[in-house]
C-alpha cells in the first residue's frame, strides 16, 4: 500500500459541541478510528483560548473559535522504539534508561516516542511528565523526569548551575593511550567553550578499542562525539563524526550515572548502571 504523503490540516471549528474525531474525519480522508490513534501519537494539537497544547481526547466537544492542527507524516506515526527502563521512582521525579533511538523530545509530528510520554504511560500511577535536560537520539543511558512542575524547574536549574554530576561511558576506535592519565580536552565546540575529561577504563586488543569514562564541564551539541573524533578516537558507530554508517552498530556512548542534591530532601541522590559498558543489567 503507498504511504500517504505528509500533509497538515488546520480547521477552525463552526459549532459548539463539535467533536474532534468527527470534525478530522470530515476534513481529511482518514477514518475516524485512525484519527484516534494518530491522536494518541501526538499529532493532534487543539488551540482554544488557553493557547496551543496537544489533544489525545476523541470525544472531546469543541467550541465555535477553537481550532484542530493535525500534522500527519506516516513514517514518524509508524516508527517505533525499544522500551525504555525505569531505575528509579522518587514520586515528584524518576530516573530512567533511554535507549537507542528513543527521542527526549517530540515534534508537532508526534511524541509517541519520546521518553516523557513513555514515563507518562508506564509510570503507575501515572503522572504528567516534564523534561528537564537531553541525550541525543542515538546516544542512550540515565535521565531524569520530573512529574511536577516546580520540581521540573528545580532541576533545570541544577543542570543550569552545573550541579548535576554526569558520567559517561563511551566505546572508541583504537587503542587510547593519551600521556595524561585523565586527558582533559578543551576545544570550542561552535565558538563556545568546551571542556571534556577522559580516562581509560579498559581496552580490547581483540576488536582494537577502548572503553573510557567521560565527564563533561559543558553541554554543547554532540560535545562528546565530537571531541573524541577531533583527537583521534571516534566513538564506535558515530555516522556523523567518525567511521559508522546505516550498516554499522549502534553509537556506543551511554550516559552511565548521575550525582545531584535532591530538590525534594536536600540529601545527595547517586544513579549509575550496573553493567561497565552502560546497560541496565549485568
Amino acid at each position: 500500500m503507498a504511504l500517504i504523503s505528509p500533509f497538515e490540516s488546520h480547521s477552525p471549528v463552526a459549532e459548539d459541541g463539535t467533536k474532534a474525531v468527527a470534525q478530522l474525519a470530515e476534513v481529511t480522508d482518514l477514518s475516524q478510528q485512525h484519527i484516534k490513534q494518530v491522536m494518541q501519537k501526538g499529532a493532534v494539537w487543539l488551540t482554544n483560548k488557553q493557547g496551543t497544547r496537544r489533544l489525545r481526547r476523541a470525544d472531546k466537544k469543541l467550541k465555535k473559535g477553537d481550532e484542530l492542527h493535525l500534522y500527519y507524516d506516516e513514517r514518524v506515526l509508524a516508527s517505533e522504539v525499544a522500551e525504555a527502563r525505569l531505575i528509579a521512582d522518587e514520586g515528584a521525579y524518576s530516573i530512567w534508561f533511554k535507549p537507542y533511538g528513543m527521542l527526549s523530545q517530540g515534534s508537532k509530528w508526534g511524541d509517541h516516542c519520546t521518553i516523557n510520554r513513555w514515563a507518562e504511560l508506564h509510570l503507575k500511577p501515572q503522572r504528567p511528565a516534564f523534561i528537564v535536560h537531553r541525550l541525543d537520539r542515538a546516544a542512550s543511558g540515565l535521565i531524569i523526569i520530573a512529574h511536577q512542575k516546580k520540581i521540573a524547574s528545580a532541576l533545570a536549574e541544577l543542570f543550569q548551575k552545573r550541579a548535576i554530576k554526569k558520567s559517561y561511558r563511551v566505546v572508541v576506535e583504537g587503542v587510547f593511550e593519551p600521556e595524561e592519565a585523565r586527558l582533559h580536552i578543551d576545544a570550542e565546540i561552535d565558538g563556545r567553550p568546551a571542556s571534556s575529561w577522559v580516562s581509560l577504563i579498559e581496552l580490547d586488543s581483540v576488536q582494537n578499542r577502548s572503553l573510557l569514562e567521560v565527564e563533561i564541564g559543558t553541554g554543547r551539541k554532540h560535545q562528546i562525539r565530537r571531541h573524541l573524533a577531533g583527537i583521534g578516537w571516534p566513538v564506535v558507530g558515530d555516522r556523523l563524526y567518525g567511521q559508522g554508517d546505516e550498516k554499522s552498530e549502534n553509537l556506543q556512548l551511554t550516559a552511565y550515572s548521575l550525582s545531584f542534591c535532591c530538590p525534594l530532601s536536600g540529601g545527595i541522590r547517586e544513579y549509575c548502571l550496573t553493567n561497565k559498558h552502560g546497560t541496565p543489567d549485568d
